[in-house]
Parts: structure tokens; C-alpha cells; sequence
């Protein structure tokens, strides 16, 4: 028996219906609006494969498809090597080691792109589900796109804020319709702290919505959340770490000081740029359209929203959760705009539209010569191929922050300094040294005491020009991208170094 031809809900196979109604069901004004939207994400998130972080997990998933089990000390670098080390990200770094595996950059760039447009889509889902006003909720989405470009990249935080979008679905359901498969947020959760640690955002949101709309929960729906809660905490602890990888998010939050004080995606939002303009926007239209609208403000709405607005105003990563938890809302505020009319829809043209939009985007489909070139402008691939025809690769280096994952990840003969996994970097007191040497803070009393023999940094940092203008550093190599840096003669040996010498010979 062959396979069943697709069927409306009245039970009329489609291709039974004249051409131009079979147009109609399939390409309703939502999926033009949608394809629109798409092509914008698609667009704007282009150049975005030279992150820091995306390489060492590259590495990470190669070490444990390779020898089938989690690196939990640090080999990559000299400073902290041997150290414990917790990879709270280890799932989500498979899929981007598996893409690059059948297809290299394209294929991590392809994962990335894909993750993007199933959150954005999925936030414009979302918001007209709960609101009900479709154009109302591509426009917002829009204006999200420009929020979330601070997580345009290959990124494992973006499988948490699709976790995230498929529990508010959930939720939503739950709450539009009174039953839901509420069986999947456990499974969620266990997939999630796996995955990133975004997942305590998520366990905020349940809590949220569960506790503060109690009074509207029947008895037995209740025992159903409460069930559901309970055992999403139990959960949690099905991952390879234990408890600590549970309590990872409040070490994070309360211990790694330097790192959410000096990381950039910590910063707050800075309104002086375009991104700032965007959020204030954003802001002011929740703000005017509540009050126009003269809207009925719920308990668990209020909160939400002020949970996204601090958490986004506070660190800018989070601007991708402001985002999905504020969209909704605000494509309420938008119901004056006309609402969508199916007995108007221009089927052609909406076909065209998605046809136009598929179209441009296989075109403009990087390739791998393209995204090599992306990387070697952001990393220093001709210096390292430098480092390593010149016998530097086994001496002590000093290298650029966002460049040691790459190092790791390229050349793993090169021991780095320092590299964007910056929890185990500051419980070492790496990190320290690392600002303080790049706040030109002790420079040469850093270089001394860790026994550098030479830097990798890029030409025009403040810690290249310091380099160039001190007499026992000599510059050895340079391109637009990079310069090297080398000890004229040995690093002298402190009195640390004496000490960590000392021991090694009584251990002999």
C-alpha cells in the first residue's frame, strides 16, 4: 500500500483541489511572512563563524567521539594543566564537531544558521499563538532579530533558547488548552543541563509560570506541574559531573567574579550603540503599549517580563531571552494593525515570496573557500604556521584571549596560555595575570614570573605596542592579523619558579 497523499482537515487529499486552492493551503500569507523573516536572519547572520568558543569545542567533541569518554582536566594549556575541569557543554558540542566532520566550516556555519532561524521562527510562533495578532507578531520578531545578534555565531547557548521556546510551547498549551504532554519538560531538562547551563533560565520560567498562576490550576492540573517539576529536578542529575554540574550556574554566578565583571557578552547593554537604541525601543514600546492598550497586566506576565528586562539590562547575553519571554507581549500591544484576511490571501505571490527567499539563500550559501578566508581574518593562521617552522611551539607563550581555542583546536603542540574557557583560567589565578598583563598592570613582571618566551597578539593591542617598545622583546613575525614576540635570551627565574624547581627535585 502506497504512502497516504496529504490531506486538509476536512479529509480532501490536496492534490485532489484545483491548482490554485491547493496554492492556498499551502502557502497561506504566515508562510510568506515567515519565509521573509527567515531570509532576514539568514542574511544577518552572515560572517559569523570566527567565534572564540567554537573551536576548543570542536576539540572537546573530538577528544570524546574519539576516546569515548569527557576530557574533566585541562591539557591545552601550560598554566592550568592538570587542573579539574567540569564541560557543562559537552552534548551541544557533538552536533557542531559532527557538522564539521561531513561538511567542515560550511557544515558548522549551516548548524548555526539552522539553530538561528528554528529560535526566530520560533519566537514568531510563539507570539502569534499567545496573541493572536499574526502581522503584530512578524513585526516584533523582526526587531528581535536585531536583540539577538549578540548570539549570532556557532554558539551552544543556542540549543538552550530552543529548549526554552519548546517549554513556554508547552506551557502555553498547558495553559490555552488545560492538558499538555507535560512529560516532555522532564526530558527536557535532562537533555538541557547537558546541553548549557542556561538551562536554571528555564527552571526559573517553569517556576514562575507554575507558582504564580496557581490559583487558576485545577487541583488535579497542579499535581500534574508539581509532578512535572519534581521530576525535572530529579533529572538534573543524570549527567556525567553529578551535583556539580547542577551547582555549575551558581559558581558561575557567586565565585568566577573576574569573569562576568570583565567578559564582554557580560557587559551591561550599552545604550549608545545600535543594539542599545533597539533595546530602549523595545523597552518604551512595552511600556506605551501597556499603557495605551490599556492592558490587563497578569501576575506571571509582569514577572516574566521583568525577569527578561533585568536579566537582558544586566548582561547582554541575555538578550536573546528578553526576546522570547517580551515578544508575546508585545505583538499584543500591536492588535490596531489589520488583522490577517485568508479570504484576500494572494497565494502566487506568496509562493513567489518563498520561492525568492529559497533562491537568494542557496545562492548566497558561503563556501568553504569563503569561510576560511572569514577565519583567517579573525585568527592567526599564517603565525601559527610560523610558531611551528621555527621551533617555538614547545616553549612557553603568551597568547591573545580569544585566540587559545583556536591554537587548541589547530595546533595542539601549542600549550596556551589562556583561552575563552574562562572558569578554570580565573580559579588558577590565570586570569588575573592575564588582565593584568593586558592592563599593562606588571606586564613584564607576569611575562617574568610565567616564564613566557614569546606572544602571540594581534598588532595594533596595547600589549604589542608595550612589546615593540621594550628592549629583551623583539618582534619576529607580523601580518595584519598577528605579531609574534620573542625573549631576547631566557626569562630570569623568579622566585616562584625556584620554588615550583625546588620540589620538582625533591620529587626526583
Amino acid at each position: 500500500m502506497g504512502p497516504r497523499a496529504i490531506s486538509t482537515q476536512s479529509g480532501v487529499p490536496i492534490s485532489t483541489l484545483p491548482l490554485r486552492e491547493q496554492l492556498r493551503r499551502l502557502f497561506p500569507f504566515h508562510v510568506a511572512l515567515a519565509a521573509i523573516l527567515a531570509l532576514g536572519v539568514y542574511i544577518a547572520a552572515s560572517g559569523g563563524i570566527a567565534d572564540p568558543d567554537i573551536w576548543w569545542h570542536l576539540e572537546n567533541a573530538r577528544y570524546l567521539l574519539t576516546y569515548h569518554q569527557l576530557p574533566r582536566i585541562d591539557t591545552y594549556s601550560y598554566t592550568a594543566v592538570g587542573q579539574p575541569w567540569i564541560n557543562h557543554e559537552w552534548l551541544a558540542e557533538v552536533p557542531y564537531y559532527l557538522a564539521w566532520q561531513a561538511w567542515g566550516l560550511p557544515g558548522v556555519n549551516a548548524l548555526f544558521v539552522l539553530l538561528l532561524e528554528v529560535i526566530l521562527l520560533g519566537i514568531f510562533f510563539l507570539s502569534y499563538k499567545s496573541s493572536g495578532n499574526l502581522k503584530g507578531s512578524w513585526v516584533v520578531t523582526c526587531f528581535c532579530v536585531f536583540l539577538t545578534i549578540v548570539s549570532f555565531g556557532p554558539r551552544t547557548i543556542l540549543f538552550g533558547y530552543i529548549y526554552l521556546l519548546i517549554l513556554l510551547f508547552t506551557l502555553w498549551r498547558f495553559r490555552s488548552r488545560g492538558q499538555a504532554p507535560l512529560w516532555i519538560i522532564p526530558l527536557l531538562f535532562c537533555v538541557w543541563i547537558n546541553t548549557h547551563g542556561s538551562w536554571l533560565l528555564g527552571l526559573i520560567v517553569f517556576g514562575l509560570v507554575v507558582g504564580l498562576e496557581a490559583v487558576r490550576w485545577s487541583p488535579r492540573q497542579l499535581r500534574q506541574l508539581l509532578v512535572t517539576g519534581a521530576a525535572s529536578l530529579a533529572v538534573l542529575l543524570v549527567n556525567p559531573y553529578g551535583y556539580r554540574l547542577v551547582f555549575y550556574p551558581f559558581d558561575l554566578a557567586f565565585r568566577q567574579k573576574l569573569n562576568t565583571a570583565y567578559g564582554e557578552e557580560w557587559a551591561s547593554v550599552n545604550f549608545h550603540n545600535a543594539q542599545g537604541k533597539v533595546v530602549l525601543l523595545v523597552l518604551v514600546a512595552l511600556l506605551l503599549g501597556s499603557v495605551l492598550a490599556r492592558y490587563q497586566w497578569k501576575l506571571e506576565d509582569l514577572l516574566l517580563a521583568l525577569f527578561a528586562a533585568y536579566s537582558a539590562l544586566s548582561h547582554i547575553r541575555f538578550l536573546v531571552l528578553a526576546a522570547v519571554l517580551l515578544a508575546p507581549l508585545l505583538a499584543k500591544f500591536l492588535d490596531f494593525m489589520p488583522p490577517y484576511r485568508p479570504e484576500i490571501d494572494k497565494p502566487l505571490l506568496n509562493a513567489g515570496v518563498v520561492a525568492f527567499a529559497a533562491v537568494l539563500m542557496v545562492k548566497w550559501l558561503p563556501s568553504q573557500a569563503s569561510l576560511e578566508n572569514e577565519r583567517d581574518k579573525a585568527f592567526p593562521t599564517q603565525a601559527l604556521g610560523f610558531v611551528m617552522s621555527h621551533g617555538l611551539a614547545g616553549e612557553r607563550m603568551f597568547n591573545y584571549y580569544g585566540w587559545g581555542g583556536y591554537l587548541a583546536w589547530a595546533q595542539p603542540e601549542v600549550k596556551t596560555f589562556i583561552d575563552s574557557r574562562t572558569d578554570i583560567f580565573e580559579y588558577t589565578g590565570v586570569l588575573k595575570d592575564y588582565l593584568d598583563a593586558t592592563g599593562l598592570k606588571g606586564t613584564l613582571k607576569v611575562l617574568d614570573r610565567r616564564q613566557v618566551q614569546w606572544v602571540l597578539f594581534p598588532p595594533r593591542d596595547p600589549v604589542s605596542y608595550f612589546l615593540a617598545h621594550t628592549d629583551n622583546w623583539r618582534v619576529v613575525y607580523n601580518d595584519s592579523v598577528a605579531e609574534v614576540f620573542e625573549r631576547a635570551g631566557t626569562a630570569p627565574v623568579t622566585s616562584s619558579a625556584n620554588k615550583k624547581n625546588h620540589r620538582a627535585d625533591t620529587l626526583k
